[in-house]
């Protein structure tokens, strides 16, 4: 996780929302279930985001679109890449990761919907190759993982987490042992046979290592919408479809960090 980053709680219309200071230069926003049922454009008006507001139907892939390339009203996808200054980009998530990346010389950025099978299908890596055909550099890129179930509340069975932990070249029961003893490991272990703890987050942050991403470029949010209930809707806890929504607004400047 990137060093001397802070997660800072926000207010609009006194409704709470989160900002990461590695995202500072850009508008955004991952914001609470006290927003709900504000849609991505209500919310780009409320906070007086000067953009147009681009989203997907999500389904749990590894689909990344632009603007231009949706057509219809609703495009199946779980990510989306600005192609031009003033376009916010949103993606809803209960349990599920929010992704937001910024390019500090392009002013690009993405926001992406990563759940367990998104990110076993590596939609953030599909992310980054997308933004490098319209010219992005790694080392120009920033993450931040929003809140999302934590790895200690996460059960998953086996299978799944196997699945997963693919994505990092890990995929035996020998190995995701050898992962459980790591120091800030992708996965715990759970009290029941073939169920493990999942940390999606992590394993996130591991595919960006992998790429050869600084972890200074990486911030995870400390935050669990599991466990809390006070801001955040969770499947998981109470199995009803609800949502809440990130967003960031591209920009025309070009930042020297």
């Amino acid at each position: 996780m990137a060093m001397h980053v802070t997660w800072n709680w926000r207010t609009c219309e006194e409704l709470p929302y989160l900002t990461c200071s590695l995202l500072k230069p850009w508008k955004h926003g991952f914001f609470t279930q006290q927003f709900s049922p504000r849609t991505p454009a209500e919310i780009t008006s409320l906070m007086q985001f000067q953009a147009e507001a681009y989203r997907v139907k999500q389904v749990h892939g590894n689909i990344v679109l632009s603007p231009s390339e949706i057509h219809a009203t609703l495009a199946e996808a779980d990510g989306l890449i600005t192609e031009l200054p003033g376009q916010a980009v949103w993606v809803a998530s209960a349990d599920c990761t929010p992704v937001l990346i910024a390019d500090s010389s392009t002013g690009n950025v993405a926001a992406l919907h990563a759940g367990w099978r998104g990110t076993a299908a590596k939609i953030v890596l599909s992310a980054i190759a997308k933004l490098q055909t319209q010219g992005s550099k790694i080392e120009n890129l920033k993450f931040a993982l929003g809140p999302a179930i934590s790895g200690t509340v996460y059960q998953v069975s086996d299978q799944v987490a196997l699945e997963v932990l693919s994505s990092i070249g890990s995929d035996d029961s020998k190995s995701m042992q050898t992962l459980q003893e790591l120091p800030n490991p992708p996965i715990l272990p759970d009290p029941h046979p073939g169920r493990v703890r999942l940390d999606v987050r992590r394993v996130i942050a591991l595919q960006l290592e992998n790429l050869g991403i600084s972890p200074e470029q990486v911030a995870v949010s400390p935050h669990c919408t599991y466990s809390q209930p006070e801001h955040f809707f969770s499947y998981r806890r109470d199995k009803l479809k609800l949502v809440q929504w990130s967003g960031i607004v591209s920009s025309t400047l070009k930042l020297n960090f």
